[in-house]
């Protein structure tokens, strides 16, 4: 099974098909699950993540509902039950989000082939970061999201640093730019540019931010 949450909710078995996971709710269960890969999630970490500072009265039984509605739209066995919580039984991989982060960590690590591995990284991005789930008043839902855009946007000035030391700055001008224009305040970004436009990244690497 693969997960897809970066970009459109995606959810796709083994046999290729597309598993359909109705309600914000339900998909937000299955969210906080896949984040942590073959882990238990605690139970109140789950009732946070679905219902925030609003849970139901009797949130343990709610929880244990949305569960059962989870285990019939995923293969069986996936979702396990714990002493006091639940895992979700897929390799790490399988989550775009956590493959995303363990390729930028290897990348970090990785000279000259980091440069490939970062670029890898960012393909698997699709758009916003969970963009269609919805879940209404969760602090933990939007503490991810806001985790997950922050890697990505660090991930690409780490990709457009490292171009421009190999000396392809003058063939991101374009995809610089663009960037630029959508996060004006992200000062690594323009600095890239400007390094980008002066040089094509050749010559004078090294000079450092501001």
């Amino acid at each position: 099974m693969q997960i897809g949450i970066l970009g459109p909710f995606e959810i796709r078995t083994d046999d290729g098909a597309f598993a359909d996971v109705p309600g914000a709710r339900l998909r937000g269960l299955l969210i906080a699950l896949a984040l942590e890969p073959g882990h238990a999630v605690p139970k109140a970490t789950l009732i946070d993540w679905i219902w925030g500072e609003r849970p139901p009265s009797d949130a343990a039984n709610a929880l244990q509902q949305l569960v059962s509605r989870l285990r019939k739209v995923l293969p069986e066995g996936v979702v396990e039950g714990q002493t006091d919580g639940y895992r979700l039984r897929v390799e790490p991989d399988a989550v775009d989000a956590v493959r995303f982060e363990r390729l930028v960590a290897q990348a970090r690590n990785e000279d000259p082939r980091g440069v490939q591995r970062m670029r890898e990284a960012l393909t698997l991005w699709r758009g916003a970061a969970m963009q269609d789930v919805g879940l209404q008043e969760s602090a933990a839902f939007d503490a991810a999201v806001t985790r997950l855009e922050g890697l990505r946007l660090t991930a690409l000035e780490d990709r457009f640093d490292a171009e421009i030391g190999l000396g392809h700055g003058a063939e991101l001008v374009t995809e610089l730019t663009d960037a630029v224009a959508a996060y004006p305040v992200r000062e690594r970004l323009v600095a890239a540019l400007m390094r980008a436009l002066v040089g094509g990244g050749g010559g004078g690497g090294g000079g450092g931010g501001g």
